[in-house]
């Protein structure tokens, strides 16, 4: 009796982890308990393809980081500013090479002189320390031998800087927004709603909405879909759209943001930002379709107690 009931039990969570959820876009829980802590692994439903050579030099942030790590490898070592910074010759050497145009200083209302005076110059930096590419002593940058490594090597590298990115560095490190978690939790449901819908220009309210829509725990209020859609200053939506489409997606080449600058009658509402996803994505990002996993398969971050799920 008592494995008869066991037996029901697991049939029954198996079709429930297995069945198709509108809000996860039609992928199942144990579908998306991969794209959360798994995304790039043989079972997730995402996948990250080779890419040319032609196509890596199209990545912003692994050409900033590769630059470095090449001077790095040519004179050995590097001698930081007091505070621990890239010295300021290194700063605007890195900014000239052209990998990423920054508007606030394009428009000279920022003036590049130190590291963090560059949003994509800083996060370079600290991504190549957390990834363990690049090492400090005695106030001094050089390259590790993973890094060394990793140089030679455009797909691992890249791997290796989105997990890093996604997993280790906080994403409202460079904001004000009370959540540390949207974003960041479920980016790559960001990644998937950007393969399916990304192809026309949509606004990143539509993204907002979906997003919130399957992870409604991160949205704090009432009803995300009526507030996104009838308050254009809606924090989670803005803090949704920087660190996903902004911060992420665009410094590492893969959206096209367009931004609709607002007249002045409107010049109390916010601007309105249109994304694309770039070719490069499309090469970039495969999604497979919605598949069942075998009876008994326990996924990614399900607890477990004596190997069973709980």
């Amino acid at each position: 009796m008592d494995n008869d009931l066991q037996q029901y039990a697991r049939q029954y969570m198996d079709r429930q982890n297995n069945r198709p959820i509108p809000e996860f876009e039609g992928y199942s829980p144990n579908e998306m308990q991969y794209l959360l802590h798994d995304p790039f692994g043989p079972d997730s439903p995402l996948k990250l393809n080779l890419l040319d050579e032609a196509d890596y030099r199209l990545i912003p942030m692994l050409n900033m980081i590769r630059y470095l790590g090449g001077r790095l490898k040519k004179t050995g070592e590097m001698k930081l500013t007091a505070k621990g910074f890239l010295p300021v010759k290194i700063v605007a050497d890195l900014y000239e090479q052209g990998f990423y145009k920054e508007e606030m200083i394009e428009s000279g209302i920022v003036k590049l002189y130190k590291q963090t005076d560059s949003h994509s110059i800083d996060l370079a930096r600290k991504l190549s320390d957390i990834a363990g590419l690049t090492k400090k002593r005695n106030n001094k940058l050089s390259l590790t031998k993973n890094g060394e490594k990793l140089l030679g090597n455009n797909a691992e590298l890249l791997r290796q800087l989105l997990l890093t990115f996604c997993y280790k560095f906080n994403w409202a490190y460079y904001d004000r927004y009370e959540s540390e978690r949207i974003g960041q939790i479920g980016f790559a449901f960001s990644l998937v709603l950007l393969k399916r819908y990304g192809d026309k220009k949509r606004r990143d309210t539509f993204y907002a909405k979906k997003y919130f829509r399957a992870f409604p725990d991160l949205y704090e209020g009432g009803d995300a879909q009526t507030e996104i859609e009838e308050n254009p200053w809606n924090p989670a939506s803005r803090c949704y759209f920087i660190r996903t489409f902004e911060r992420f997606l665009h410094l590492f080449g893969l959206v096209e943001i367009e931004t609709e600058k607002v007249s002045m009658k409107e010049r109390w509402s916010p601007e309105k930002h249109y994304i694309t996803r770039t070719a490069l994505f499309h090469r970039l990002i495969s999604c497979a379709p919605h598949r069942k996993f075998p009876s008994g398969h326990v996924p990614p971050g399900v607890p477990k107690i004596n190997g069973n799920p709980l």
